[in-house]
């Protein structure tokens, strides 16, 4: 059995996974008043009241920038248009930038681009003509949440207004953990070793884990290592063999997987497609984008409830996977119309973060969203409990570590460190080796 294991583990060793913010979207038509128009011609548009936009989502982000074009033409500019250019991926974002940074030729790009998060700081330092700044827009910063403005803010520089937020949620199936003996509200404010113990009940009695990750697991350090308050980087260096929180998470990670309590389905597909939604599984940590996929298994309508993470002391844990925000790039010559459009809606708009939570299921990293109706509404697939309410004052808790233009690289070797060890390897050597791997990337 062992060795299935670990030969499951080996096969997605190099598997990454598609963030929320980066997933794969279908083609679909758009109406109303924004268009897609494919990604063929990701230009701009010599009409003086249109915007195009880059995004990859249709199901998601497209949804909420459409709801942002009704909110902005109906209560700004009634000749508001919003081109919305669709991609297959936001990698298809990333060429684009690449592309036109290298040859000089911006005007193959859109007067925006959605951006994720973890890969924007990379991008204005290797392209930063490729961007302006929206230092001077009419947006109150604080109404956001801190670790979310952390990442669009470079030098001190605004860059990007945020749009959806990656919010960790600890989701449980709240009948399978009653099989076991417990209920949701034991699971609040725990420790790991806590939520190893009720695994283990919950593993015994159901047959189910109660957590899954794709592949080597390796979100999971992140996720676990933010709650506690701690980076993987420090001063721009990697933070890892020095990093006492992160061997101990990466002991517990090594330990639930050993244990049955974690699940590490070979890639990105499995842990969506089988564990979540084949029913493998009776918990799910991970950003608040992952609530569609819970919510495609209609047999389990009613039986899942959220809650905070577990943490080493036993505090409420919380932590931010995943999310993106909008950027203007250099090839726009309407500047003060997105700068204004941005200001209206996405920067303090109810209207516009009601209609993305209820057309594309996009929660808010802008805090007064939390109050409105729409978000205090129970949701029936989990219990009728308001879990958008609770995902808002959860973002709001977050607290803001040191990020890195190298975050996915030291996910993934981290992820392979993860796997060596639960094969056998020596946890520290096997995390000196990805520190050394780190700075060699990083030209250390």
């Amino acid at each position: 059995m062992k060795k299935r294991f670990i030969s499951m583990l080996l096969a997605g060793a190099m598997v990454f996974s598609l963030a929320a913010c980066g997933g794969n979207g279908g083609s679909g038509g758009s109406g109303g008043d924004a268009k897609g128009e494919g990604a063929a011609d990701m230009g701009t548009s010599d009409d003086e009241n249109t915007l195009t936009v880059a995004a990859w989502d249709p199901n998601f982000n497209i949804p909420a920038l459409k709801a942002a074009a009704e909110d902005y033409k109906e209560n700004v500019n009634k000749d508001f248009v919003l081109d919305v250019k669709e991609q297959a991926g936001s990698q298809d974002i990333e060429t684009a930038i690449t592309t036109a940074a290298s040859s000089g030729k911006y005007e193959t790009l859109p007067d925006m681009v959605l951006f994720q998060d973890h890969w924007i700081q990379k991008f204005v330092a290797d392209y930063p003509d490729a961007w302006q700044d929206v230092d001077d827009i009419d947006i109150n910063w604080d109404d956001f949440y801190a670790e979310k403005i952390d990442y669009s803010t470079i030098d001190g520089v605004h860059y990007g207004v945020p749009v959806d937020g990656g919010t960790v949620i600890m989701a449980y199936r709240v009948d399978l953990l009653e099989e076991a003996g417990y209920s949701i509200d034991d699971m609040k404010g725990i420790t790991w070793e806590k939520f190893i113990e009720v695994g283990k009940a919950v593993k015994d009695k159901t047959g189910k884990a109660l957590l899954c990750m794709n592949s080597d697991g390796n979100d999971l350090i992140y996720m676990m290592l933010q709650a506690e308050g701690v980076s993987q980087f420090k001063d721009g260096k990697p933070y890892i063999t020095e990093n006492d929180k992160l061997k101990e998470i990466v002991q517990l990670v090594v330990d639930m997987a050993k244990e049955g309590v974690l699940l590490l389905p070979n890639s990105w597909s499995d842990y969506t497609d089988k564990a979540i939604q084949g029913d493998q599984v009776a918990g799910v940590m991970n950003g608040n984008w992952i609530i569609p996929t819970i919510e495609a298994v209609d047999a389990n309508n009613g039986k899942w409830e959220i809650t905070t993470m577990p943490t080493l002391d036993g505090k409420e844990g919380y932590a931010s996977n995943g999310g993106s925000s909008l950027y203007i790039t250099a090839n726009c010559k309407k500047t003060e119309l997105a700068k204004d459009f941005l200001a209206y809606t996405f920067g303090g708009s109810t209207v516009t973060y009601d209609g993305a939570l209820k057309d594309g299921g996009v929660v808010s990293t802008y805090i007064p969203a939390g109050e409105s109706e729409v978000y205090n509404e129970g949701v029936e697939f989990f219990n009728n409990t308001p879990i958008y309410a609770q995902i808002s004052e959860m973002g709001a808790n977050v607290e803001t570590i040191e990020q890195s233009p190298y975050h996915y690289t030291c996910r993934e070797k981290l992820g392979a460190a993860v796997i060596n060890i639960v094969n056998g390897g020596d946890l520290e050597e096997e995390l000196k080796g990805a520190e050394d791997q780190l700075n060699f990337e990083m030209g250390n």
